[in-house]
């Protein structure tokens, strides 16, 4: 008997699917439907990794051990606090017979599912990362089911930024979505992204230009508005800081003469739900990317200020959406130079 969605590697609680396991079965040997990956490097989400650092003041060693123990004690990547993980790029051992993921043994892929429902072990004790930095160089072995989803590396990118791209690949594609969904509209369609020169907020700036929107990048910092005011990938940027929902609505106000049509949330620090909401028009859209989220806090939040917005869970799935993310980033070497500048930095 096969188990596509993974529960025969739940260990406890038992009758919950793997992302809300508290701990999977990470053993090696694989069922008829699952496929063995070969890790090489992982790629921590940004809201947990920025949890981490400050946590242990920026002590990579500390920062390290932590992710060490978390790994070894869930058998997953599954920060507890932030309840995100991350995804990983690897070399493909073992395809079981029944698997119906389009990867062979010997291709090179990155993952597409979260970290948060994929059994992993770690053999290296990740002596080769710092615990400075997002991306995380690793030997060891992950598990994907068969609704899992993976996409085998693109010779033309470098596999750490391919590895970036994937990551968010989600943002751009859903942003596509719904910005192409107000076709018709009276009015023009505005998007404000928020935490838009960021990994998720560039490809969502980005994708949301190129399929007709307007757009404002809401930054924290004159030195991110330079950033993304010298990349050109929005029509206008401003400086606010995500958790002031005043400042935001008014930066957002100010730049586009009235409040946006659709507003995406790439922020990585929580306190940012109302802001958000207040810079959306009635009518609009808000999609939350960030996983520093409290749902709770943006559901009531937009009930308190009787606002008539459709708010979406961004779940990091679009049919299509890792071909998408490629061909902004080869699309718009702007958006390329932003993803390899970060990189480089860390």
């Amino acid at each position: 008997m096969t188990f596509p969605v993974g529960l025969n590697r739940v260990l406890e609680p038992a009758g919950v699917l793997p992302q809300a396991a508290w701990r999977l079965d990470a053993r090696a040997e694989i069922g008829a439907d699952e496929v063995r990956i070969r890790v090489e490097r992982l790629n921590l989400d940004a809201a947990s990794f920025r949890q981490l650092a400050t946590k242990h003041g920026g002590d990579g060693a500390a920062v390290r051990a932590e992710v060490l123990e978390i790994i070894g004690t869930r058998g997953k990547m599954h920060n507890p606090v932030t309840g995100s993980g991350g995804m990983l790029i690897g070399v493909v051992d073992e395809v079981g017979p029944e698997s119906p993921l389009p990867v062979k043994a010997g291709d090179r892929v990155a993952t597409l599912v979260s970290l948060t429902l994929t059994p992993l072990a770690i053999s290296d004790g990740l002596a080769g990362w710092d615990g400075m930095g997002e991306q995380v160089p690793a030997a060891g072995h992950a598990i994907l089911f068969g609704r899992s989803v993976v996409a085998v590396l693109p010779e033309d990118l470098a596999p750490e930024l391919a590895l970036a791209v994937f990551d968010v690949c989600g943002a751009p594609a859903l942003t596509d979505r719904i910005v192409r969904s107000y076709a018709g509209a009276a009015q023009p369609v505005t998007v404000a992204v928020l935490g838009g020169a960021g990994k998720s907020g560039s490809l969502a700036l980005t994708a949301a230009r190129l399929a007709g929107a307007r757009t404002v990048g809401v930054v924290v910092s004159d030195a991110e508005r330079e950033t993304l005011t010298a990349a050109g990938l929005a029509d206008h940027v401003a400086v606010a800081d995500a958790r002031d929902p005043v400042a935001v609505s008014s930066a957002v106000v100010a730049a586009l003469g009235a409040p946006a049509t659709v507003t995406v949330v790439c922020v990585d620090v929580p306190g940012c739900e109302h802001g958000a909401i207040l810079a959306t028009a009635s009518g609009g859209t808000v999609i939350f990317f960030s996983m520093a989220t409290s749902f709770p806090a943006a559901a009531l939040g937009a009930e308190g200020l009787a606002a008539d917005v459709t708010m979406l869970v961004g779940n990091g799935y679009v049919p299509g959406h890792a071909e998408f993310a490629l061909d902004v980033v080869r699309r718009t070497p702007a958006v390329r130079a932003l993803f390899e500048s970060r990189i480089a930095a860390h």
